[in-house]
């Protein structure tokens, strides 16, 4: 029989198990944060029927889309968690409280050429509060404290989460006369930070049909720079020309006069008037968060506000806020950069229970009593040399080998010795259990990334 030769598809994540450990503990992390705030789990199914997740798509989505045929049924594997969460609302909007606040961290597949740090299948984490017909502001400020504590459990203090408005966007494109062209002004706005604003300012001329007049009051819009109390005080200097801007600016002031009560100091967040976000269904505040050291790594978490998120599957206003993070992406991004904690605790098991003696009843008793003690204990089983056995728990990074031979046995005790420092202690099981337990409590409260 010919060997197939294994192989892994180009733009497909696939880890290490120590690497895999760290990735499940950002996303233990996130449902730990999520929940904090009543965001209730949820898991929709991978593949849906294509109809119902083209229904918002068209243009570069379906281009990107893995659809298929099985039978007489027309799939496709979901590119996003909004659109199922669309469906799912509408679907059992009669069965749901509102505000539906609700979390995911779920796979996603987009058929684009894999670049690096570019997958075609990827984590999403994503936060979602949907109202049925109205949604106050409230929440929309609470969005950049669910983000401060998230990134904070990450073990970061240099980010900052930047906020704009598309209200006070659009309503200053309107005192301008642009409103037709705002689209295609605030997705090339929302380009700056990539390209300067040399090449934004001739993009709008060039491209948008913008005047140069015009485009010159864009780029003086977008560069007011400030506190955040200095920069509300330049946009009141619009105020009362636009209604939308009006509106754009009081909820804008909203979302920032809530932070200190949502414990969110102000050198983590920003009014930042080049936020635009470049998808047209965000309607008001707008987010978008960069780790202060990296700026090179972009946006890691972004989202807004959205008035209504089922139109296409029912006949009702479900007006929304969330965000969201590609995980897979920045878990790529940060090992890249040597950003997540060596020192985090990783392994698949606290201890490796390796018995010294032929008969194995004894390290099974003693595996069971340090697992009820809630110790993760792997019980090594194979019939090989001493330095075999301690290769392998070597290799499998535990901090801890547990070693049980006849003098342990008759003295109701084991030897415990730490793999990283070399030193060995005889005690008894619930002395081992402490010592394991404290050593792994404090791993656990390591900064799952480091800022350098």
């Amino acid at each position: 029989m010919d060997i197939i030769k294994p192989r892994t598809l180009s733009g497909f994540m696939e880890l290490l198990p120590g690497k895999q450990a760290q990735m499940e503990r950002m996303m233990e992390i996130l449902r730990k944060t999520y929940s904090l705030y009543g965001f209730a789990p949820l898991d929709t199914p991978v593949i849906e029927d294509a109809q119902i997740l083209l229904a918002k798509g068209g243009g570069e989505t379906e281009k990107q889309i893995y659809r298929f045929s099985k039978g007489d049924s027309d799939l496709a594997m979901r590119f996003d968690l909004t659109v199922p969460l669309a469906k799912y609302v509408a679907l059992h909007y009669g069965e749901l409280a509102f505000p539906f606040r609700r979390y995911q961290i779920g796979k996603v597949y987009r058929g684009e050429r894999a670049q690096r740090g570019r997958f075609r299948e990827f984590y999403q984490a994503d936060i979602d509060i949907v109202g049925d017909g109205k949604l106050d502001i409230l929440n929309e400020a609470e969005i950049p404290s669910v983000i401060y504590r998230l990134f904070r459990g990450f073990g970061l203090t240099r980010f900052q989460i930047r906020v704009n408005n598309r209200k006070v966007l659009n309503g200053f494109y309107s005192m301008l006369g642009l409103s037709e062209k705002s689209g295609d002004i605030m997705r090339t706005a929302d380009k700056l930070d990539k390209i300067g604003p040399e090449k934004v300012r001739a993009i709008l001329v060039d491209d948008c049909g913008v005047s140069a007049q015009a485009a010159d009051e864009i780029m003086s819009f977008m560069s007011i720079k400030g506190s955040n109390a200095d920069v509300l005080a330049a946009l009141e200097g619009y105020r009362g020309k636009d209604p939308v801007f009006d509106t754009g600016l009081d909820e804008l002031r909203a979302v920032t006069e809530n932070l200190a009560a949502f414990g969110v100091p102000e050198e983590n967040f920003a009014v930042d008037l080049t936020i635009a976000r470049g998808l047209d269904y965000y309607t008001g505040t707008v987010y978008e968060t960069t780790l202060l050291d990296h700026p090179e790594i972009g946006s890691v978490c972004s989202g807004g506000r959205y008035d209504n998120l089922a139109g296409y599957y029912i006949d009702k206003p479900l007006p929304g806020v969330g965000i969201s993070i590609g995980l897979t992406r920045l878990f790529y991004v940060l090992d890249e950069q040597g950003l997540l904690n060596p020192a985090a605790h990783s392994a698949s098991a606290d201890a490796l229970v390796i018995p010294m003696s032929p008969e194995p009843t004894a390290a099974i008793a003693l595996a069971e009593k340090l697992r009820a003690a809630g110790v993760r204990v792997q019980l090594y089983g194979e019939q090989k040399k001493f330095k075999q056995k301690m290769s392998y728990a070597d290799k499998l990074g535990v901090p801890y080998a547990i070693l049980l031979g006849e003098d342990e046995i008759n003295a109701g005790k084991c030897s415990v010795k730490d793999l990283r420092t070399g030193v060995q202690v005889t005690v008894t099981a619930e002395e081992a259990a402490e010592l394991i337990l404290a050593d792994k409590l404090a791993a656990e409260n390591a900064p799952v990334i480091l800022e350098k």
